[in-house]
């Protein structure tokens, strides 16, 4: 492991970097860069708003000195979408205002904004909070992931969070090899991938 990297909470000045990392990753782990016309397009959906509203929950991997990735989490899935509606979404959409879908995955991003939906909304109960992580292709399978996740779960006990799920594109076979390592359920319903576990004191 490389000792050069620390993880750290995240600040409001590594939103910028949430948007790099967001896109250099969103291609299966990779970069999709020339998949957005615009390249906030991913973190506003999968890395900032957890920065804005669940910023207890928003950790970031420095190697030197760099942020080079993030696990973000939210312990409350629905009000977090509930926050997201109310005071996300309406700045968001007046921030792409006009912007027209030019690349491949531009159309995905700009009807998820316009109309936001969880795909999860099926594990919620069981399973109330969930997190993201993305790291940098140079440092992923580094053992520097399972150190995030696991600050991360630390982070949701701490506030008195039982149990937790996320999201994993179906076709990302290295994801969730990672995500069975860690001892995450794999479940499936409708063609959509996500993992869970509970996180209750002595679980994990």
């Amino acid at each position: 492991m490389d000792t050069s990297c620390f993880i750290r909470p995240a600040i409001e000045a590594d939103i910028e970097t949430f948007f790099e990392i967001c896109l250099k990753t969103a291609n299966g782990g990779h970069d999709a860069s020339a998949l957005y016309s615009d390249p906030r397009l991913p973190g506003y959906i999968w890395s900032v708003p957890y920065l804005k509203f669940a910023k207890d929950f928003a950790f970031v991997l420095v190697h030197d000195d760099r942020p080079v990735g993030y696990v973000v989490g939210a312990p409350d899935t629905s009000r977090f979408d509930q926050d997201l509606a109310a005071n996300w979404w309406p700045v968001v959409r007046r921030e792409i205002a006009g912007l027209s879908p030019t690349r491949p995955r531009d159309a995905d991003v700009l009807e998820r904004i316009q109309n936001p939906r969880s795909g999860t909304v099926w594990l919620q109960d069981q399973y109330p909070a969930h997190l993201h992580i993305n790291i940098l292709p140079g440092l992923q399978a580094s053992g520097w992931g399972r150190k995030m996740i696991n600050t991360e779960l630390q982070a949701l006990q701490d506030h008195g969070v039982t149990a937790v799920h996320l999201g994993v594109d179906p076709a990302n076979e290295r994801a969730r090899g990672f995500y069975r390592h860690l001892g995450f359920s794999e479940l499936e319903r409708d063609g959509a991938v996500a993992f869970a576990m509970r996180i209750d004191e002595g679980s994990r």
